[in-house]
């Protein structure tokens, strides 16, 4: 483990997740724990507020992001910390987003999110799409673009895995849009 300032990072991560880490300054100083965990129901990472510390000031609240140890591909099991680098970059940005996310909202309002989340089908559309929308808003749009088209297209994982990540995250289009839009001039400027 190396810690930085406020984070905690296996060393297997350490490059990757401070990549990632640069897109977001606005996290330097927010406790931010990267963990591997054995194995995360239906997904390959999470984001979460430490439970502990849901009613502390936003300020000093922690999170973590869990990270599981191994994905099956193509019928192969791989642990995660092999995965290529622009990948790993592009899910902890995405995760990351979602701590930005968390960051703004009352601790009430963090349990709220959390049982819309295990009940809601379109809450985890929301709040998935918020956190990919965050990321590229910080620039990180070539590393989830990386991310998706790995998922979506070369991991060979279960179709109904990739079915999942189509029905609830943005589209390779929508983040092409988004940063369109983002780099827009403003109007009135030259």
């Amino acid at each position: 483990m190396k810690t930085q300032a406020q984070h905690i990072i296996p060393q297997e991560i350490y490059e990757e997740a401070k990549v990632a880490l640069s897109h977001y300054p606005e996290l330097a100083n927010t406790p931010i724990e990267f963990k591997f965990k054995r194995k995360i129901r239906k997904s390959t990472m999470q984001a979460q507020p430490v439970f502990g510390q849901l009613f502390k000031s936003r300020k000093k609240r922690g999170y973590k992001i869990l990270i599981s140890e191994e994905i099956v591909i193509n019928g192969k099991v791989i642990k995660t910390a092999e995965m290529p680098a622009d990948i790993m970059i592009g899910w902890l940005g995405h995760e990351l987003g979602h701590v930005l996310d968390f960051k703004e909202r009352s601790g009430l309002n963090l349990i709220g999110f959390g049982i819309g989340y295990l009940f809601s089908k379109n809450y985890i559309r929301g709040a998935e799409r918020r956190a990919d929308t965050f990321a590229v808003a910080h620039g990180m749009e070539k590393y989830i673009l990386a991310t998706k088209e790995f998922i979506l297209k070369k991991a060979g994982l279960s179709k109904k895995y990739v079915e999942r990540i189509k029905d609830l995250y943005l589209s390779p289009e929508e983040i092409m849009t988004l940063v369109e839009e983002r780099d827009l001039p403003l109007e009135g400027s030259s």
